[in-house]
Formats: structure tokens, sequence, C-alpha cells
């Protein structure tokens, strides 16, 4: 498995932008597909945007496609999330996770996990 270390979070106001980073352990980042998944007080986790191995296909949720950007750089064993044009509904635990496989959205097919970020957005 690989460790998974998210930072970047933080209060901004509804309209503005951050950009989340996801820092990896190990040699073996390119074989992973990565996500980011989020979770807000009272909900079950959900997932937001997957990006393949190289970073050349993406699948996004449709609350933030459109807003939101996933990418990866293998030679730096991290991922990023830009998020533009916050909403307060964004608000959330934001976590990245890692897979073998591509094609999962449901966090069960998941095996590594960060220890989560959180972004709230004020309106």
């Amino acid at each position: 498995q690989v460790q998974l270390v998210e930072s970047g979070g933080g209060l901004v106001q509804a309209g503005g932008s951050l950009r989340l980073s996801c820092a990896a352990s190990g040699r073996t980042f390119s074989t992973y597909v990565m996500a980011w998944f989020r979770q807000a007080s009272g909900k079950e986790r959900e997932f937001v945007t997957a990006i393949n191995w190289s970073g050349g296909v993406t699948d996004y949720a449709d609350s933030v496609k459109g807003r939101f950007t996933v990418s990866r750089v293998n030679a730096k064993n991290t991922v990023y999330l830009q998020m533009n044009s916050l909403k307060p509904d964004d608000t959330a635990v934001y976590y990245c996770a890692a897979a073998r496989n591509w094609g999962y959205r449901g966090p069960e097919k998941w095996s590594s996990w960060g220890q989560g970020t959180q972004v709230t957005v004020s309106s």
C-alpha cells in the first residue's frame, strides 16, 4: 500500500478557490489510480474525482464538473485538486485515495487513504 498525506485545506469565501495536494510515499505511485473523496458532517463519504495512472483520463462527480480539476505529477508522487467557484455545499473533509484499478467510485474499492484535510466555504 501507499501512504498518503493531504494538505492545502482551509477557510475560503464562496466563489473562491483552493488547491489541495496529496503526497504519496514510495516508488510505485505511477501504478495507482488516484481519487479525491469528501465527507461532510453527518453525511456519507462521496466520490469527487479520479485520475488514471498516467493522468490522461479523469472522472468527475456531476456536482463538481466544470469547477474542480484533478491532476497528477508522477515524478513528484503528488496528485492535486484545483477547486474553483467554491460553494458552501463543498464544505467537507477532503480525502485522497489510491487503488490499483480504474472504474470504481465506491469508497470500499480504494485501498489506501490519507488523513483528510478540512475545506470550509463560507457564504
